[in-house]
């Protein structure tokens, strides 16, 4: 594939504005919606190639979630797109403010092999619903569901406006070469580092979904069942391999020896005695996951409480619990991404709060407990997105915006936050010719005391007050004509008896809304 020349010609269909169009944004998505359809069974088959997922979780996690939200931006496309009116300045009267969210161009998206189908169309999604070209580089990691990939993008769009990059030695390097309007990348924290050097480099702003790890806070009042069934379940979903997953548990000392029994319970209830037997059981991408796996149990330290086998050649690695790690060892410095459960233990939610401090702040904090002191806790450590008696379920919601923070990503997106995402929110200032406001003009000395004797008197109920010099005048005009939560009305309107009004001959008249209910009059005096 010629890179230059395909983004090239997309720059070139960019700009005679078809994309623009709602009926071409609905067309797009239309056509992805039939199509992800059609292919639902075939995609399931190559998930579960991939990644050994079962159909129920092909769908929960990926085909379900990407129907989701082309569903939700169909409905919603044309609120979305449409102008907002926002209040203009009365130093600004009668002028009027607008902000449209307006498409960027060119697009890139580098999704991961975690989530292949999910993590690729999402964004495209958003992209396509705020009328931009995409340029779609799956990962290498999942052949399999990269070919379907291949085959919906081929059949639903010309390549001008949408186009996947195959994998090729090389491709993702040769990408970051060219310019695009926005580069929006889900994966490691490594080549997110990069990418963002590289896209310096042309000033392209960047959207990183990285991954970190997310901790489990279960305090002393937590219910102990159902936290072990939630928490085993966001775990072994797709074999631990999820950015959000739990990453590790920091639990009251008072309760641990109780959690550990009902961990080992949910694993069977959900798993059975072994589950790599279990028709089900995920499994790591690829042999040498697995044995990185194995890799960072044998360094661990403490003590193994269940699990603990690794088969590379099956790429399977069991539900683990690993209690009290050496807190240096690489289980607990590395993203895990395996169900892998490292478990710790404290005496006060201040001391895990400064634990969690210490660290990179994750893309997902999780507490089970009296959600009181849950908002303790999320007031001290920051993070992508919160979970109380949950996890992974933020997620879910295309109403609450996803993303990361710090060494956890930047920028946010799902549902409306992906149109905004991918959209230049541009301002519109659409000037008056009816009447010019004098005091922006020279010179000021004359028409600020003018103003600001009038003004002050207006706010305050009095016929004078006393300005001292030309920086009061000034602060005084600054103070109540760059507002924004006023309005213009004629001079005989009837205000309410508490309003003081004050007016002189025919001139306008702006009230503003306070709190109590109540308007105050303020009179523009001698400035017009």
């Amino acid at each position: 594939m010629d890179i230059p020349k395909l983004i090239a010609a997309q720059r070139a269909y960019f700009e005679t504005g078809a994309t623009r169009d709602i009926a071409v944004r609905r067309r797009a998505l239309q056509a992805l919606q039939a199509s992800v359809r059609r292919h639902e069974e075939v995609l399931c088959s190559a998930l579960r190639a991939d990644l050994g997922k079962s159909v129920v979780e092909s769908y929960m996690t990926e085909i379900g979630i990407v129907a989701g939200e082309i569903r939700f931006a169909l409905r919603n496309l044309k609120r979305w797109m449409r102008p907002r009116r926002v209040p203009t300045p009365l130093f600004a009267w009668p002028a009027r403010s607008r902000v449209r969210y307006e498409p960027l161009g060119v697009v890139l998206v580098v999704a991961p092999w975690n989530y292949p189908l999910q993590l690729t169309l999402l964004p495209l999604v958003g992209a396509l619903a705020a009328g931009n070209c995409v340029v779609l580089k799956p990962s290498p990691g999942a052949p399999a569901t990269a070919a379907v990939l291949s085959e919906i993008v081929g059949e639903c769009f010309p390549e001008e406006l949408v186009a996947l990059v195959p994998h090729a030695p090389q491709a993702v390097e040769e990408l970051l070469t060219q310019r695009f309007d926005h580069i929006f990348y889900t994966g490691g924290g490594t080549f997110g580092r990069e990418i963002m050097v590289r896209a310096a480099e042309r000033l392209t702003p960047v959207t990183l979904e990285l991954g970190g790890k997310s901790p489990c806070v279960v305090g002393a009042e937590a219910d102990l069942k159902l936290a072990a069934r939630r928490i085993v379940w966001g775990k072994t979903l797709n074999a631990g391999q999820t950015c959000v997953a739990p990453d590790f548990l920091l639990v009251h000392e008072s309760v641990c020896d109780r959690l550990l029994v009902e961990l080992q319970r949910a694993v069977e209830r959900q798993w059975g005695s072994d589950p790599r037997f279990a028709v089900d059981y995920p499994r790591m991408v690829d042999g040498a996951h697995a044995r990185r796996v194995a890799e960072l149990l044998s360094t661990a330290g403490g003590e193994t409480v269940c699990g603990g086998e690794v088969l590379e050649e099956e790429r399977y690695v069991a539900p683990t619990i690993v209690l009290n790690p050496d807190p240096q060892s690489r289980l607990m410095r590395e993203e895990i991404f395996a169900p892998v459960l490292p478990v710790l233990t404290f005496a006060e939610l201040s001391e895990a709060a400064d634990a969690l401090l210490a660290a990179d702040r994750p893309l997902a904090l999780y507490y089970f407990g009296d959600e009181r002191e849950g908002r303790r806790l999320c007031e001290r450590v920051p993070s992508g997105g919160v979970a109380f008696n949950d996890v992974v379920m933020q997620v879910s919601s295309r109403r609450l915006p996803f993303g990361g923070v710090g060494a956890s990503g930047m920028g946010r997106y799902h549902g409306e936050a992906s149109f905004e995402c991918f959209s230049n929110c541009r301002s519109y200032f659409l000037g008056s010719k009816r009447f010019d406001l004098p005091l922006r003009y020279a010179p000021y000395p004359t028409r600020l005391a003018a103003a600001a004797d009038g003004l002050v008197a207006a706010q305050h109920g009095v016929r004078y007050v006393a300005v001292r010099d030309e920086l009061d005048r000034a602060a005084v005009v600054a103070q109540l004509l760059l507002v924004d939560d006023v309005r213009i009305v004629p001079v005989n309107m009837t205000v309410d008896a508490d309003d003081a009004l004050h007016h002189r001959g025919d001139r306008p008249h702006v009230v503003r809304h306070h709190d109590d209910g109540h308007a105050a009059v303020q009179l523009l005096e001698n400035a017009v």
